[in-house]
């Protein structure tokens, strides 16, 4: 039997390369922005401090149970030793603004601090795309194992991470748009559900624009698979030269003796 006679799993017509790509690319964003997981400890706290204001008003009581939650997330992530930094920054953000919230005795002030990062993370994904450095590419470089290769050795990809990072910034930048102008002139109660209802969507939505950019760019760079495959040869290169030394030394031995 010839290797063409011989069965195959891959199916013909597909491109399993390319389905390998975003298979790739999908886990690469799942561990970079969290996942489900990450979206639900996002989103409960603020849920939580809404839910419990809506209802008997109280700013001490909602921001406590808003606290609390955050921290029961992060000993959750813990107890399985999963990973913590997207429950961590929850708890930062949820601290702030419990703090700004009490200091100025306004309900509102809780979100404050989270919009506050929200805008200045839109500036910089436009920013850092207008300096030639998309912070996307920042952030999944080193996911995708290729760190700053992008930058000057594969330029389709840099123009992928390019574009993620305008649809970032222009969709935060829309969500600020809505946000800024509710917090002077909604209710504590209204701009609490509004805020919620805008946590996901946007979210999703440059994700998935993330993961089109994506998947239709060029494959990363490993860069760190390029290191181990240097090393290897260094070490292959050293072991020649020794063992040609070796070699050498015991000619001229053989030499001296004859």
């Amino acid at each position: 039997m010839t290797s063409l006679d011989k069965p195959t799993d891959r199916e013909p017509g597909v491109d399993h390369d390319a389905a390998a790509s975003k298979a790739v690319t999908e886990a690469a964003l799942f561990e970079a922005f969290g996942g489900v997981r990450g979206m639900v400890e996002t989103v409960v706290p603020g849920l939580l401090f809404v839910t419990i204001f809506t209802i008997n008003k109280d700013l001490h009581m909602s921001a406590i149970a808003a606290l609390a939650v955050s921290l029961v997330l992060v000993v959750a992530r813990l107890v399985m030793k999963g990973t913590v930094k997207h429950a961590f920054s929850g708890v930062f953000g949820v601290a702030f603004g419990v703090v700004f919230a009490m200091m100025t005795g306004n309900a509102k002030d809780f979100y404050l601090p989270g919009m506050l990062y929200t805008l200045g993370l839109a500036l910089a994904y436009i920013v850092t795309t207008l300096c030639g450095v998309p912070l996307i590419g920042l952030i999944l470089g080193p996911v995708f194992k290729e760190n700053l290769s992008w930058r000057t050795r594969n330029p389709g990809r840099k123009k992928a991470y390019a574009k993620a990072s305008w649809a970032w910034g222009l969709i935060l930048l829309a969500k600020c748009a809505i946000l800024f102008p509710m917090y002077w002139w909604a209710d504590t109660t209204k701009f609490g559900w509004v805020l919620i209802a805008l946590k996901i969507p946007p979210f999703l939505l440059a994700v998935w624009l993330t993961w089109v950019f994506l998947a239709k760019a060029p494959a990363p760079i490993d860069v760190f698979a390029e290191m181990e495959a240097a090393e290897k040869a260094e070490k292959a290169e050293k072991a020649g030269t020794s063992e040609e030394e070796a070699s050498s030394g015991a000619g001229a031995r053989h030499r001296r003796e004859d």
